[in-house]
């Protein structure tokens, strides 16, 4: 018996539907297992800060071993080298525009340095080429901090300086070519206390790492609300509603 018009219509109803909650449903399940992933990565980074020091020695370098050093307390030696230092701009700290302040270490008895993310300083207000006088002594220096990626890259801008000491972003290769310098493929977030730390004015409120698992619940919630609604009205319009009875006038 062929199907009425009013039977395709239903039909197509119900795999459009069914499409749909199958879609919405195992969205939802990956933004949980997203956000599941991500809190390992949390309390992973929580262990690694709770750790030992980590040797200087053992400083990775490669970026295949440097991704599990990352939030382990290190104390490098070294000698800055300030020719180097770059000043990222558009980094805020508590609200207030200015700079990331990076200078290359160069390691002692390395050959190679490790880009240092010493602190954050205010941008001049009147004059954005303007960059703060930050104290880089010259000899050996002691410096404390945790291992990180290196500094985070935002948007660029048209326009944005990709050379010189004030850039928008920061890529390590093409650095280390333009030294002519090896650098490391991760970077020391400096702490307070570090003995290269003292009298350089720099401010070190360092945000801890965010890795945005409420963001994940949310999209699940929606792709969870999505497909009940889905389920709800398919129910109400072709299984429920046409079963009640109509009173006519």
């Amino acid at each position: 018996m062929p199907m009425t018009p009013a039977g395709w219509r239903q039909a197509v109803v119900a795999v459009a539907t069914v499409l749909g909650v199958v879609v919405t449903a195992r969205l939802g399940l990956w933004q949980l297992d997203r956000a599941a992933q991500k809190q390992a990565l949390q309390t992973a980074l929580e262990t690694r800060a709770a750790m030992p020091e980590l040797p200087a020695a053992s400083l990775a370098r490669s970026a295949g071993d440097a991704e599990p050093q990352f939030q382990r307390r290190i104390r490098l030696v070294g000698e800055w080298v300030p020719s180097a230092t770059v000043f990222l701009e558009n980094r805020q700290m508590h609200g207030q525009p200015g700079f990331f302040v990076v200078t290359p270490l160069k390691l002692a008895g390395q050959p190679d340095a490790v880009l240092v993310q010493r602190g954050w300083a205010p941008r001049d207000l009147r004059d954005r080429l303007i960059v703060p006088a930050v104290p880089t002594p010259a000899g050996p220096v002691e410096v404390w901090g945790h291992v990180a990626a290196p500094p985070g890259r935002l948007f660029d801008f048209a326009g944005a300086a990709a050379s010189g000491p004030i850039r928008q972003n920061l890529d390590v290769p093409a650095l280390a070519s333009e030294l002519g310098l090896p650098l490391r493929p991760l970077s020391l977030v400096q702490t307070d206390g570090s003995p290269a730390a003292a009298g350089d004015g720099l401010r070190r409120d360092w945000p801890a790492p965010a890795v945005d698992i409420q963001k994940h619940h949310g999209y699940a919630f929606q792709w969870f609300a999505l497909c009940a609604l889905m389920t709800g009205l398919y129910v109400w319009f072709q299984l429920v509603r046409p079963r009640i009875p109509r009173h006519d006038a």
